[in-house]
C-alpha cells in the first residue's frame, strides 16, 4: 500500500507527520509513502528514506484559506498534489492534518465520490466507556443539511467500517435523536427511523440519545453534520473542562487532595486510556473513491501513526469494495 501524505498541514508540521510516518514504516513492511511538501524541511526530520519518496511542492493550504478557492488556486500545494496522486493511481490513500474544509473538497472534487454515494460524510471515532473500539460518529460536519437517503448510506458505510476495520462482528447502528422512542423527533427523523429499519443486513437498533453516547450504546451513530459537529465540540469541550477542573482540585488544594490523587492514580490512568483519542486515529472521509483520513491540526506523532494504521486496515480489508458491492445490489432512489 502506498499512502500520499500532506506533510505541511497541522500545527507542528512537518516534524510530527514525518515522525508518525517513520514509526508506521518501521512497523509495517507493506507500507510505502509519498511525502508531499517542502523538500528541505522534510529532509531535516526524515531519519532514513527507506520506502519513502519526497515530492517537492511550492505552497501550503493554510487553516485560514477558503476551502474551494484553496484547492482551485493552490494546485502546487502539498494537499492538492497528494490528492492528485491518489486520483492518478500513484497512491492508494491520503492523509493530512491540514485544513478540514479543503481536505473535504479535495476528497470530493479531486479524488471523487464512490459510485451511488450521494454525499460523503466525515466520520471520527469517539471513546466509549464500555467499548475498547469506541464508536464511529457521522456526519461530524461535512453536510449541515441532510436527506433520509444520506443517512441511510452513512449507516451502511459506518456499519462496514465498524465490521471490517474495527472487527466488530455485528455492529449496532443508532440514529441520534432527542429520545429513544420510534416516533421521536421531527419529520426527517421519523422518516429516517422507518427507512433505516428496512435496510437489509444492517443492525439498526433505533434512536439513541446524546446522553448515552459515551456509554457505548451503539457502535455507529449517524446524524446530520450540523448536529454532529455541535455534539462533537460539546463532548470535547466538556471533557477538557472536567479534566482541567479535576487536575486543579487534586493538585492545588493542599496535602490531603494530593495524597488522594496519588492513591487514585491507577484509576485515573485507566480513564485516561479509555479516552485516549489518539489511539483511534483520525476522521475518515466516508464515501470517496479511496481511503482519506484527517487528523486534528494539533495532533502528535502518535496520532499520525494510528491514523496510518487505520488507513492500512481500510485498504487491506477491502472495505470500499464491499460498500460498492452493497450499493450495486440495492436499488437507488
Amino acid at each position: 500500500m502506498k499512502i500520499a501524505i500532506d506533510t505541511m498541514g497541522g500545527d507542528q508540521a512537518p516534524q510530527v507527520v514525518i515522525q508518525g510516518v517513520e514509526q508506521a514504516r518501521d512497523q509495517f513492511q507493506d507500507l510505502e509513502f509519498l511525502l508531499f511538501g517542502d523538500e528541505k524541511q522534510i529532509k531535516k526530520y526524515l531519519q532514513n528514506s527507506d520506502r519513502v519518496t519526497i515530492v517537492p511542492t511550492q505552497s501550503v493550504i493554510l487553516g485560514t484559506d477558503e476551502p474551494l478557492k484553496a484547492i482551485r488556486h493552490k494546485k502546487d500545494s502539498s494537499m492538492v498534489m497528494a490528492a492528485q496522486a491518489v486520483k492518478a493511481g500513484q497512491a492508494d490513500a491520503l492523509f493530512s492534518l491540514g485544513n478540514s474544509g479543503a481536505l473535504l473538497a479535495a476528497g470530493i472534487f479531486i479524488i471523487g465520490r464512490l459510485k451511488n454515494i450521494m454525499r460523503p460524510a466525515l466520520m471520527p471515532t469517539l471513546p466509549a466507556m464500555n467499548s475498547k473500539q469506541g464508536f464511529s460518529f457521522l456526519d461530524a460536519g461535512a453536510n449541515a443539511e441532510v436527506k433520509v437517503n444520506y443517512l441511510k448510506q452513512w449507516a451502511v458505510m459506518g456499519f462496514f467500517y465498524a465490521r471490517e476495520v474495527k472487527e466488530i462482528a455485528h455492529p449496532r447502528v443508532g440514529l441520534l435523536n432527542n429520545g429513544t422512542e420510534y416516533d421521536k423527533g421531527d419529520s426527517l427523523h421519523k422518516e429516517a427511523y422507518q427507512a433505516l429499519s428496512k435496510l437489509p443486513n444492517i443492525n439498526f437498533i433505533g434512536n439513541v440519545e446524546a446522553t448515552n453516547l459515551l456509554e457505548g450504546v451503539a457502535d455507529v451513530v449517524i446524524t446530520d453534520g450540523f448536529t454532529g459537529n455541535a455534539t462533537l465540540k460539546a463532548i470535547e469541550g466538556t471533557a477538557k473542562t472536567i479534566m482541567s477542573q479535576l487536575k486543579k482540585a487534586l493538585l492545588n488544594n493542599g496535602l490531603r487532595p494530593k495524597i488522594g490523587a496519588l492513591l487514585a492514580k491507577p484509576a485515573l490512568a485507566s480513564i485516561k486510556t479509555t479516552f485516549d483519542v489518539a489511539a483511534y486515529g483520525g476522521a475518515v472521509l466516508m464515501g470517496v473513491k479511496a481511503p482519506v483520513v484527517k487528523a486534528h491540526g494539533a495532533a502528535d506523532a502518535r496520532t499520525v501513526y494510528y491514523a496510518l494504521v487505520q488507513l492500512r486496515m481500510m485498504y487491506n480489508k477491502g472495505m470500499l469494495q464491499q460498500v460498492i458491492e452493497y450499493f450495486d445490489q440495492q436499488p437507488q432512489k
